[in-house]
C-alpha cells in the first residue's frame, strides 16, 4: 500500500508538473463553461425555473458537473500521444506500479477541475449566484466524484485505442446524450414526461439534481441521498474499469 501510495504520488507529481507549465491548459478548460454563464445565463434571469431555486441556482451546479463531463471524458487522449510517441512503452519497464499509473493521472485531473470549478463559482458569484458554503463545497464534492468517473473511463478506452479517431467519436457518442439527458441547462422537470422518464437512466442527472438541492441550502433530501449513491457507485465502477484496462494494457 505504501508502494501504490508513493507510486501514485510520483505520477500525479509529474504530470501536475506539466500542467502548472501550460496556463493554456489550466485556462482553457473553464472557457466553455464561462461562455455559456456570461451569455446563456442572463436569459434565464428571472423565469420560474425551480420552485425554490432562482436561475443561477439552476444553471452553476450544471455548469460545475458540465466542466467535470466533458473535461474528464477527453482526458483519454494524452495516453494514446503517450503510446504513440513511446512514453508509454518506456514506462513499462519501470517497476512503478500500473495502478498508480491511473490514479496518478486521474488525481492531477481531479484538482485541476476543481481548481477551474472555483473559478467559475467566482465568476458565477460576481454574476449574481448566492448559495450558502456548504452547498457550493458539496457541489465540489460532486464534481470532484464525477472527474473521477469519467477520467477513470476515458483512460480505459484510450488503453485500448490506437488512434484519437477512433477516440474522439466515442467520446462524443457519450458526452452529448449525457449532457441532454441529465438537465445541465435546464431542469429536467421542464420536460416532458416520457423525457423526464428516460433521463433517469443517466447517473450525471441524479449528480445534478443534488447539487442544485445543496446550492439552495437542502441537504437532507431524497435528490442528495440518490445523487451520492449514484455518484459513489459510479466513481468505484468506473475506477475498477480503468485500473482492469491499465492493468491489462501495462499502460
Amino acid at each position: 500500500m505504501n508502494t501504490l501510495a508513493s507510486d501514485t504520488f510520483l505520477i500525479f507529481g509529474r504530470y501536475a508538473r506539466q500542467t502548472l507549465s501550460s496556463r493554456f491548459q489550466m485556462l482553457f478548460g473553464v472557457l466553455m463553461p464561462l461562455l455559456y454563464l456570461l451569455f446563456f445565463g442572463p436569459l434565464l434571469t428571472g423565469l420560474p425555473l425551480s420552485r425554490d431555486a432562482d436561475s443561477w441556482q439552476v444553471l452553476v451546479p450544471g455548469l460545475l458537473l458540465q466542466l467535470g463531463l466533458f473535461g474528464a471524458a477527453f482526458c483519454g487522449f494524452a495516453v494514446i500521444l503517450e503510446k504513440n510517441s513511446g512514453i508509454v512503452e518506456r514506462m513499462r519497464v519501470t517497476p512503478v506500479s500500473r495502478l498508480a499509473l491511473l490514479l496518478g493521472r486521474v488525481l492531477r485531473d481531479t484538482l485541476l477541475f476543481l481548481a477551474q470549478a472555483v473559478l467559475l463559482v467566482l465568476a458565477a458569484f460576481a454574476m449574481g449566484l448566492r448559495a450558502p458554503l456548504a452547498g457550493i463545497l458539496i457541489g465540489f464534492g460532486f464534481t470532484a466524484l464525477l472527474t473521477v468517473s469519467l477520467a477513470s473511463l476515458s483512460y480505459a478506452l484510450a488503453a485500448k485505442v490506437t488512434k484519437p479517431q477512433e477516440f474522439g467519436p466515442v467520446v462524443n457518442a457519450v458526452t452529448m446524450p449525457s449532457m441532454l439527458l441529465s438537465g445541465l441547462m435546464l431542469p429536467m422537470a421542464l420536460a416532458p414526461g416520457w423525457l423526464n422518464a428516460l433521463s433517469h437512466v443517466m447517473p450525471v442527472r441524479y449528480l445534478v439534481d443534488a447539487v442544485r438541492d445543496a446550492y439552495v441550502g437542502h441537504y437532507a433530501t431524497a435528490h442528495m441521498l440518490y445523487g451520492t449513491v449514484a455518484a459513489l457507485a459510479f466513481a468505484a465502477l468506473s475506477v475498477t474499469v480503468g485500473t482492469r484496462a491499465f492493468c491489462r494494457s501495462g499502460s
